[in-house]
């Protein structure tokens, strides 16, 4: 059975940081795409960034380039987002998402594997 489970999430005043961290288990993840998007209450879900194996390649939103980065460890199971500079937008349930295809590294649709989310809430 394939998983991904993210854990990380919590409470953080603005400006504060946060790690998110997406354990995956059931199947190799290692050449996937993973992703991070999140969805705020009344809104779409949104991308927030990805990273891409080979070749080593990562993508972010607008919105939070230069304060959040993806990273994953050796063994590709893991994949983190340091959120830093927090802001009460930022504020959203964040899923970890894995897209085996690797094509549109970007595009919620080419993840077909998703977690259940954690909540990220940032005070003002």
């Amino acid at each position: 059975q394939v998983r991904l489970v993210e854990s990380g999430g919590g409470l953080v005043q603005a400006g504060g940081s946060l790690r998110l961290s997406c354990a995956t288990s059931g199947r190799t993840f290692n050449r996937a795409v993973m992703g991070w998007f999140r969805q705020a209450p009344g809104k779409e879900r949104e991308f927030v960034a990805a990273i891409k194996w080979s070749p080593s390649s990562t993508y972010y939103a607008d919105s939070v380039k230069g304060r959040f980065t993806i990273s994953r460890d050796n063994a590709g199971n893991t994949v983190y987002l340091q959120m830093t500079s927090l802001k009460p937008e930022d504020t959203a349930v964040y899923y970890c998402a894995a897209n085996p295809t690797g094509r549109s590294p970007t595009s919620e649709r080419n993840f077909g594997f998703w977690g259940q989310g954690t909540q990220v809430t940032v005070s003002s």
